[in-house]
């Protein structure tokens, strides 16, 4: 059969909701449908989902895109999936889930956490002596603030034994949805990462590491089995087959947390070959053929989905979640005096009114630290802030600057990328929701000084991801095809003219951090032990990782 009308049925879960994709496997979009999913907030600081919610926007998003492209549909070679990351699905034998999924915000089992690794001599509640332990074996190490699973699972086992006496595996939410898929209680090399059980010096053998086992504190058969990401994981259930529609003898290849599959669908696959993301948080990345942490920046390479490889991530808090509050919580705020306009399209006004806005903002900066920031520096008590504003500002001035600001936020990251990569990042290939916009995409070629290639179907990085694991697990390509079939929508040359005016904004923006950052610590120190930023999974930061949700909706 000819490879261009074999499809993957693509399944990108975020917080926000499920996205189901119908990807050819050379990576063309056909079609997709989404379905939201709703977010419990619960006391004490949890979060929660219903697993079968996420199963049920699966099934309703597959069902309409299915039967609007029956041609394709009867073409579906495989299915395979990317999520959201650091969630814990406690199952039972029967795959039943015994509460629901605790998810990336939930810091309930921090308390439990510090408990557990709590040694004579600690550093952020932590033994010093598990921290290298952690950081030599697996890159990084638990989050102090409880977001991830090695705290979730704590949390499970003193807040909720009974719970815990009838789990048979902790799953993440990937995990989860392969064994509504399969039957089979799998994780995946990402997707098992923070639980921080795993050794992850060798890219191609990750396993859990007896030690770090026998001090997690959660019974070693409670645990998943280990696959790779391009593993088949066997056919689709007869009740799965069934509620999707497709023949039961379809395939499910193993797939990956959404940084992984991101990088993947970017088509920044080879060596140093670099991406970013921008969704509601953003982050650079690069697959290196090394395993490194620098704890200083929080910077570090972890298991992937390409052979032989780890992926350097480099995360910052929010990026496109700037523009969102922009939108929600100053333009278009629902109260007594906006209770009945309708909200337009703003991404796409936004892009139109920066369009009118020369390099610089006419002199307004924009610092996006809207609750903290991940990376170059860990600092929670970071804020955003508008700067050097006059009566002359306009409304276009301060749409700019917000996208200038995340931009130089990005400026301001990307030298401790090189750094750990050793060598300069010349080009970079544009993903995510924010990846749709033009004008964004010079501001980041200006400010960087890169050229910056804007990936086709930017928003679908995740999905067409998933396809391409699904892809190179099945034989039909390999990774080393990806960088000829990704597409480039436009490439985007740094412009002469405005390198010293973003030169100038650049220092400015420093010295706005180092003048302020110690008020901002004396205005914020109740601030929660973490910023929330709203993206999804994986957490490569090597001394206090965090999570996001990846997931940019419609928007940047």
């Amino acid at each position: 059969m000819d490879p261009v009308s074999r499809y993957v049925l693509a399944v990108d879960l975020g917080t926000s909701g499920v996205k189901v994709a119908l990807i050819t496997v050379e990576g063309r979009v056909a079609g997709w449908e989404s379905e939201p999913v709703a977010l419990h907030v619960v006391p004490d600081g949890g979060a929660e989902q219903r697993p079968n919610d996420w199963w049920e926007g699966l099934v309703a998003a597959a069902g309409r895109l299915l039967r609007s492209r029956p041609a394709a549909a009867r073409e579906v070679a495989a299915v395979c999936c990317s999520t959201q990351g650091e969630g814990t699905v406690p199952v039972d034998r029967e795959g039943r889930p015994l509460m629901d999924a605790i998810v990336w915000m939930d810091m309930r089992g921090a308390p439990a956490l510090a408990r557990q690794f709590r040694g004579a001599v600690n550093y952020s509640g932590f033994s010093v002596a598990r921290i290298r332990r952690w950081i030599r074996l697996t890159g990084g190490m638990p989050s102090p603030t409880g977001k991830d699973p090695a705290a979730h699972m704590l949390l499970v086992r003193d807040a909720f034994p009974e719970v815990y006496e009838r789990t048979y595996k902790f799953l993440n939410v990937l995990d989860y949805l392969n064994l509504r898929l399969t039957g089979r209680f799998v994780a995946t090399y990402d997707s098992i990462l923070t639980s921080w059980l795993t050794d992850n010096r060798h890219p191609d053998r990750i396993r859990y590491h007896d030690g770090l086992v026998r001090d997690c504190g959660i019974a070693a058969d409670k645990l998943p089995e280990i696959v790779k990401c391009t593993e088949v994981l066997g056919p689709l259930t007869g009740e799965a087959a069934a509620a999707l529609g497709l023949p039961a003898t379809t395939p499910v290849v193993a797939g990956a947390i959404d940084n992984t599959a991101a990088a993947i669908g970017s088509g920044a696959v080879d060596d140093f070959a670099t991406h970013l993301y921008i969704g509601t948080s953003s982050w650079l990345a690069t697959h290196v053929p090394f395993k490194k942490t620098d704890i200083f920046t929080g910077i570090a390479s972890v298991p992937c989905a390409v052979p032989g490889r780890w992926l350097l991530t480099a995360l910052q808090a929010t990026a496109g979640g700037n523009l969102t509050f922009l939108r929600d919580n100053v333009l278009y705020h629902r109260d007594e005096l906006l209770t009945e306009e309708r909200v337009p399209d703003v991404f796409k006004i936004f892009d139109r009114m920066a369009e009118r806005v020369p390099a610089g903002s006419n002199g307004v900066i924009y610092t996006p630290w809207i609750y903290g920031e991940r990376a170059p520096v860990d600092d929670r008590a970071l804020r955003a802030g508008l700067y050097n504003l006059s009566l002359d500002t306009t409304r276009e001035d301060i749409v700019r600057a917000f996208l200038e600001g995340v931009a130089l936020n990005t400026r301001w990251l990307i030298k401790p990328v090189e750094k750990f990569l050793g060598r300069p990042v010349t080009a970079i290939n544009l993903a995510g929701g924010g990846g749709q916009s033009a004008v964004w995409s010079q501001i980041f070629a200006d400010t960087l000084g890169v050229e910056v290639r804007q990936v086709r179907d930017a928003i679908q990085a995740n999905a067409r991801g998933a396809a391409w694991i699904a892809a190179a697990g099945l034989g039909e390509i390999a990774f080393s095809d990806l960088p000829g079939l990704v597409g480039i929508e436009e490439v985007f040359e740094p412009q002469a003219a405005n390198r010293g005016v973003y030169d100038e904004r650049f220092a400015a923006f420093l010295e706005i951090h180092k003048r302020l950052r110690g008020l901002y610590r004396r205005l914020n120190r109740d601030a929660p032990a973490s910023s929330p930023a709203p993206a999804g999974d994986r957490a490569a930061a090597a001394v206090a990782p965090t999570t996001r949700d990846a997931d940019a909706g419609g928007g940047p």
